[in-house]
């Protein structure tokens, strides 16, 4: 079976969590005897045509040079190109700029995709472009064979608001397991000794209801930020917690080892998405065996339950960073049991099984004896 994956700024990850997702699912699939084809954008730092037996097909992308528009266009030109690779079934990751495209999607193809979360509902967003990025979510609904949800309030959604059905495939993560306090030094931390975030920087996560608690917590204990800081709202942010030097703006980081690392020996992980889907962070949190205080919203609860501290408002941040030490042994207990989650639920070899078994499924494929895989990637 030949399948292609859209909707992203190809692989391996240099830009956010469907990259993730898609090197990670690529990757998998090979392994299961899937030919995958992952389009790329034609300025990613990675320029083979091939990644671990994943075919990697470059497209113009000018979203450099013109901003957002670019990504419509980078879009399109996936889709012209993908009409002429005989695939089986295109793989949407995300329906925002892609959907206006859907009548030269190719006829002769099953079109599955993943629906992301409630794109319309950010905060960044005009109430113009909330409009177009409602009818664009409408748009996907309509022209796509099979739809994916990647948590249950998602699956919910859709099938209240436009009474469609969804199948749910979860993101994946993998159990860290092999912490290198070392890391540590570059950033002249000390274990259980700082408090942290990783994010994009928007206003639907949450990121300065968070530092405006550090600020109000004061304490001396260093809190670092990890995301991209060089947009008009990162910059923002910056100039606002200039005066606080706990707080520590480190910029975007890529690199999974370190990234877990860092999540591995905070005191506190804070989430505060608040726009639907299973983030990957929180998850990669989970794996990582961070304490997690989450924004208190039914997508998080629905991945969490009791095995987090929640926040609603700034107070509750600097409450939590005043009292909390994640070595007590019943916090200890909700690490252990998030990830208990990751090895029984989220791990990456049964969400990629999973997928195979949704592709197979659309297919018609019905497969004989399971061969088992005794790696996800």
């Amino acid at each position: 079976m030949r399948i292609a994956i859209i909707g992203t700024r190809g692989i391996p990850n240099h830009y956010g969590g469907f990259e993730q997702f898609a090197e990670y699912l690529a990757k998998g699939l090979v392994k299961r005897g899937f030919e995958i084809i992952v389009y790329n954008s034609h300025n990613h730092p990675y320029q083979e045509k091939e990644l671990n037996g994943v075919k990697i097909v470059h497209c113009y992308d000018p979203e450099v040079n013109v901003g957002t528009a670019g990504q419509f266009i980078y879009d399109l030109n996936c889709i012209v190109d993908v009409r002429k690779r005989k695939c089986d079934v295109i793989l949407q990751l995300g329906y925002t700029s892609s959907s206006i495209w859907r009548r030269f999607l190719p006829k002769n193809c099953i079109i599955t995709t993943n629906m992301d979360g409630l794109e319309w509902k950010r905060t960044k967003y005009s109430p113009s472009v909330k409009r177009f990025l409602k009818y664009a979510e409408t748009l996907a609904i309509k022209y796509s064979h099979h739809l994916i949800s990647d948590s249950i309030g998602i699956q919910d959604y859709l099938m209240d608001t436009y009474n469609v059905k969804s199948t749910y495939i979860a993101y994946g993560a993998t159990l860290f397991k092999k912490p290198d306090v070392n890391v540590l030094k570059q950033y002249c931390l000390k274990p259980f000794e700082y408090d942290m975030v990783i994010a994009r920087l928007e206003p639907e996560n949450s990121i300065e209801i968070i530092l405006d608690g550090v600020a109000t917590a004061q304490l001396k204990r260093p809190f670092i930020v990890i995301g991209k800081h060089e947009t008009t709202y990162g910059k923002y942010l910056k100039s606002k917690f200039s005066k606080y030097p706990m707080i520590q703006f480190i910029g975007g980081i890529y690199d999974i080892e370190l990234l877990n690392n860092l999540r591995y020996y905070t005191n506190l992980y804070f989430h505060g998405h608040t726009v639907g889907g299973t983030n990957p962070s929180l998850l990669e949190a989970m794996a990582s065996r961070s304490l997690i205080c989450a924004n208190k919203n039914t997508f998080n609860e629905s991945i969490l339950g009791a095995d987090a501290i929640y926040f609603n408002d700034d107070n509750d941040v600097a409450m939590h960073l005043l009292n909390v030490n994640c070595r007590r042994d019943h916090y200890q207990l909700m690490i252990k049991n998030n990830s208990d989650k990751v090895v029984n639920i989220y791990d990456w070899k049964i969400i990629i099984d999973k997928y195979a078994a949704h592709f197979n499924a659309i297919m018609g494929i019905i497969p004989s004896i399971p061969i088992p895989i005794d790696e996800a990637i």
